[in-house]
């Protein structure tokens, strides 16, 4: 298994850690096979999604704002009960194809950890499979 750091500015954002994720399969010299990405937080989460127009990101955390806000009438005394329901939305994991020793990933595609009650600093945790 491989970790990764990944440390959070803010408290709702996505980062893109397509790099990261490509790095950690070029360093495992795997061609072909799957790559588990999982994040060990019960506060942020992971997602594919768009990576070209950054706009995205920020609807997708505008509408989370939306959905599941800040304040509200939680019982989780340690205040952070959204970003509990936004990790549940997004998911802690995700398996991705590799192929010819890199992800395969649609043309706007990227791989995000999605961070709701950052700033922190995050693991991001790999486990590569050769085929």
């Amino acid at each position: 298994m491989e970790k990764s750091t990944v440390r959070t500015t803010k408290h709702n954002e996505l980062i893109e850690i397509t790099d990261i994720v490509n790095s950690v399969i070029r360093k495992a010299g795997v061609k072909s096979g799957i790559c588990h990405i999982f994040v060990p937080h019960t506060t942020c989460g992971l997602t594919i999604n768009e990576n070209a127009d950054p706009s995205v990101k920020a609807d997708i955390i505008a509408k989370l704002e939306q959905l599941v806000p800040v304040n509200d009438s939680y019982s989780h005394f340690e205040g952070n009960s959204d970003a509990h329901i936004k990790s549940s939305i997004f998911g802690h994991s995700l398996i991705v194809f590799v192929e010819n020793g890199s992800l395969c990933l649609g043309t706007w595609q990227g791989i995000f950890l999605c961070e709701f009650d950052g700033p922190r600093t995050r693991q991001v945790w790999f486990k590569i499979l050769s085929q």
